[in-house]
């Protein structure tokens, strides 16, 4: 297989294997969105780390697959691609990147689809598909403007150049640098945090921000309050407040 789930003390690892530069094929893309839908009905997966191994997050399309195809053929094949894409960033689950080397075109289109970024010093970033004469198609356009803001992005998305990691991080592209050897264990710290968390509570401060996102402030609003209500029938809800009240703050165990 070409991606891979790991599962382990409740962090599950989405792992690109398609040396040596993960490329991302037809095979990968759909193989992304299945394993993505599965993590996210997984109950044994409260969180989720993006990785493409130590040496490449991923460096983009696959360009010899890619060329072959015209028009017809994109016209169906690019919903496709989005919506691999889109299972991703619609995990119920906390999602980290752990971006190693490169994560460029669609590599880095994955990595947006996290909801924190966590980079190698010595990554490198960007949407070079205008050098190709064609735009970013799986969510680039739209995830990197809403991200880092319009002008930015068209920046990166005009000239189609390489960012370096802090450079990336001085954009708000990524969250986090580290030592190329540390990236994965610092994206398990961060998930492995989370997994103790209160799984519902973290859905919905998930979906109550990418929903104000997509929409305007009014709505936005009427989403954080309906989930904020909500919240208050379940039982992670009554031991968060109870541990409170009885231990002080930050002591609750919700698994």
């Amino acid at each position: 297989m070409t991606v891979h789930l790991e599962v382990s003390e409740g962090i599950g690892t989405l792992r690109l294997d398609r040396p040596p530069m993960n490329a991302l094929n037809v095979a990968v893309q759909d193989r992304i969105k299945e394993l993505a839908e599965e993590a996210g009905r997984r109950e044994d997966v409260r969180a989720v780390i993006l990785y493409g191994g130590e040496k490449v997050f991923a460096a983009g399309a696959d360009i010899k697959e890619m060329r072959d195809m015209d028009h017809a053929t994109m016209v169906v094949r690019a919903r496709a691609l989005q919506e691999s894409f889109t299972a991703v960033a619609r995990i119920p689950k906390p999602v980290v990147a752990a971006v190693t080397g490169y994560a460029l075109g669609g590599g880095c289109e994955l990595a947006l689809c996290a909801d924190y970024r966590i980079a190698a010093d010595n990554a490198k970033l960007g949407q070079p598909e205008i050098l190709l004469g064609l735009i970013p198609g799986a969510g680039g356009t739209q995830r990197l403007s809403r991200l880092i803001g319009p002008s930015r992005a068209k920046d990166l998305i005009f000239t189609g150049r390489q960012v370096r990691a802090e450079e990336a991080l001085s954009l708000g592209l990524v969250d986090r640098v580290v030592p190329a050897a540390e990236v994965y264990e610092e994206a398990r710290a961060w998930a492995a945090r989370l997994v103790r968390g209160p799984a519902l509570a973290l859905r919905a401060a998930k979906e109550s921000v990418d929903a104000g996102l997509e929409t305007d402030i009014e709505t936005g609003l009427t989403v954080e309050r309906n989930w904020f209500a909500g919240l208050f029938a379940t039982e992670d809800r009554e031991r968060g407040m109870r541990s409170f009240v009885e231990e002080g703050p930050g002591k609750a165990k919700f698994l």
